[in-house]
């Protein structure tokens, strides 16, 4: 008798989003999956997910899914492949690696890789073959280096108060961010507290989002001057007698010197920067003073700017000179990051890791893979890549040196992958991957709390093949050293790491589904004490050394010098002038996830086409009208795609939501064309939204 499949499964989403949502999945009495919803026993997740993950069957049973490894013929770029068998792909792929090694020394062979998928043992198992094989480091820079460093710096640790608490606020301030697009459960929980106790929210951004559209109150600033907004709301709390003095005393390190400093930073001084009216400014500043139970949600959009560091510190500095920490849903949170102690050993190898092997830096691979001796840290070209979790012939910066390095036909490059995308189409050998619901992972969810058990809920296709299963693979081929790791699929991996890290046992997971890792109210909320070894919030952060998740080994970069002592407006950004004079914020779109979901056809039907939204007053300036044509350019090169005219937005700003494929614009060139690489202060990343341009019709 042929056993029934179940009706239902769970899983969690696996996209890069701090929402890490929790799912139920339905399945067709066939065992196809049919749909996918929040799971409502989830506190977090709540019941609701975003549009394009509810819709996850249409890209599971996308019909151009890379189902067999294929081999280029042909040029590089041309698209050209034949089938091969996985087999014959690996042994290639060890005999371009060995032979890499053999001229150039193992450190010519750089994995590459990110967070296509954000499970702890497809995504992280890369590091396990790098540190086996004494391959390249990878300094991870792309996306939250600039936002964790900024938080930390005040906070001592990367963890803040229950996302949770936001539902039983009276008052929430969701900053830099655009959760209705981008992590939706953020609106769960203040929109439950608008309904259920009358809370308000305030939302800042550079233009008028979705998010701010159901806020109470808007404030749209122009890009790279948060800190300027933030430095007279604390002006105002310390002039009108807001600021929590008791608090400040026991809990910060200066609060004399700062209200000292802030004294210029008047609303007035803070409208011209920001392009707001200084009422507007006092009357935020006041509702903040007044509303102790204020919860700052802090988002990535704003650090992602040269000067994005101290704008998440300054931030960040409001809550602590109101104490809003002090109350059940007040305090400020970014991200959760610390409170997961996990050992990863038998996934990422820790104890085979050599420092003394470079650790290139991920924004900087255009100029690695073309040769700049800087970006190489001094030692030999990168020769050979595999490529897991992320398309940098998109999403990298400077994109037309990326282009270049991976068009060198010197270059061996293994790209694993769901779709083929614009990174696939440059690779010499391409495999083809599973989807989440195909494969066995373990989440953590930077946004919340819980760590999310995500089973396999179906039989992938023959053909594809999971992460774990290529790394283990090409390890054996590679005369790999030895690590028991490389002998164990994804459920051994994660039952190991669970018993290791003191959270039971797979079973208990698998019953349970998720574990609720929420610190005690006083730890979340730092009543103990912050994470600085005295124990308080620092104003002074001591810029180049200030703690950090992430700090490079070399030490800081970017102009680091610069960097103001205590909270302040630093005019670090790439200015607009007579030749650039508008500025680029590359926003996400709500249908796609970085260049996820951009294969769907429901997904590109939403979103419609590359765009530029432009203020009618500013386009009527270069005679551009509502859906023409246009050329847009900065320092590092030109993109062509199509105006769009909105009143919402700051004077001077251009917006161009998503990460589109090359292919939809004219020319072939993505948007990251114009964004450039260099290492922002302190301790790196890349300014994706801070990129001064011209714009032309066509």
């Amino acid at each position: 008798m042929t056993q029934q499949p179940p009706e239902t499964a769970f899983s969690a989403c696996p996209h890069d989003c701090p929402s890490t949502c929790a799912l139920d999945v339905h399945l067709d009495p066939d065992g196809k999956i049919k749909r996918l919803n929040g799971a409502r026993d989830n506190t977090y997740t709540a019941g609701v997910i975003c549009a394009k993950v509810a819709r996850y069957a249409e890209r599971l049973y996308h019909p151009d899914r890379l189902l067999k490894p294929l081999r280029r013929l042909g040029a590089k770029g041309e698209g050209r492949f034949e089938e091969i068998s996985w087999d014959s792909a690996l042994d290639l792929i060890a005999e371009k690696f060995l032979s890499a090694e053999a001229e150039f020394g193992a450190e010519s062979v750089w994995p590459y890789h990110y967070a296509g998928t954000m499970g702890l043992v497809q995504r992280d198992s890369i590091h396990r073959l790098r540190h086996a094989k004494g391959y390249s480091r990878q300094f991870d820079s792309i996306c939250t280096n600039i936002a964790w460093t900024g938080y930390v710096a005040g906070t001592g640790r990367l963890a803040g108060p229950d996302p949770r608490e936001m539902a039983v606020s009276d008052q929430i301030v969701i900053w830099g961010t655009n959760p209705v697009a981008t992590q939706v459960n953020v609106m769960t929980h203040a929109i439950s507290a608008r309904k259920k106790r009358g809370a308000r929210i305030i939302v800042v951004d550079v233009y008028r989002t979705e998010t701010m559209k159901q806020a109470d109150i808007g404030l749209i600033v122009k890009p790279g001057t948060d800190a300027a907004l933030a430095c007279a709301i604390m002006h105002v709390l310390f002039r009108d007698g807001f600021a929590d003095r008791d608090y400040l005393e026991k809990y910060t390190d200066c609060p004399d010197d700062l209200q000292a400093h802030l004294q210029s930073r008047s609303p007035e001084w803070a409208a011209a920067i920001t392009g707001l009216e200084a009422s507007q400014i006092e009357d935020a500043a006041r509702l903040i003073g007044e509303v102790k139970k204020t919860y700052f949600r802090l988002g990535y959009g704003f650090t992602r700017s040269r000067n994005g560091v101290v704008a998440m510190h300054a931030a960040s500095s409001i809550a602590a000179v109101t104490g809003a920490w002090q109350y059940e849903g007040g305090g400020a949170f970014h991200n959760n990051g610390a409170i997961y102690e996990l050992d990863k050993e038998m996934i990422e190898a820790g104890s085979l890791k050599d420092p003394a092997v470079r650790a290139l830096d991920q924004c900087l691979i255009g100029r690695i893979l073309t040769g700049d001796e800087t970006a190489l840290l001094g030692g030999p070209p990168v020769k050979a890549m595999l490529i897991q979790n992320t398309n940098p012939v998109s999403v990298a910066p400077e994109q037309d040196l990326v282009k270049q390095g991976f068009a060198r036909e010197d270059l061996f490059t293994v790209v694993h992958e769901q779709f083929m995308t614009e990174t696939a189409k440059m690779a010499d050998v391409v495999l083809p991957a599973t989807q989440f619901l195909e494969h066995d992972d373990i989440y953590k969810g930077g946004g919340h709390q819980y760590l999310i058990l995500g089973p396999r809920a179906v039989e992938p296709p023959e053909g594809p093949r999971e992460n774990i299963f290529v790394i283990n693979e090409i390890a054996g081929r590679v005369d790999s050293r030895p690590h028991p790791g490389f002998d164990m699929d994804a459920r051994d991996q994660i039952a190991w790491m669970l018993e290791n890290s003191g959270y039971g046992t797979l079973e208990d997971l698998e019953a349970g589904k998720w574990i609720d890792l929420q610190p005690d109210f006083e730890t979340a909320h730092y009543l103990k004490g912050f994470g600085h070894v005295d124990g308080r919030f620092h104003f002074r952060p001591g810029w180049g050394h200030s703690v950090s998740p992430n700090r490079p080994e070399g030490g800081p970069l970017g102009p680091w010098t610069g960097m103001p002592e205590l909270p302040d407006q630093w005019d670090s950004i790439e200015v607009a002038d007579e030749q650039h004079p508008f500025r680029l914020v590359t926003a996400p779109a709500r249908s796609f996830l970085n260049s996820t979901f951009n294969e769907t056809d429901s997904s590109r039907k939403k979103e419609g086409r590359p765009e530029v939204w432009l203020r009618p007053q500013d386009a009527s300036r270069f005679g551009i009208s509502d859906g023409a044509k246009v050329k847009m350019g900065s320092r590092r090169g030109v993109v062509t795609l199509h105006a769009r005219l909105v009143e919402t937005l700051a004077p001077g700003t251009a917006i161009s939501e998503g990460i589109w494929p090359n292919e939809a614009f004219e020319d072939g060139k993505g948007i990251n064309t114009l964004t450039g690489a260099d290492p922002v202060a302190p301790y790196g990343g890349a300014a994706f939204h801070d990129t001064a341009v011209w714009v032309r019709a066509v």
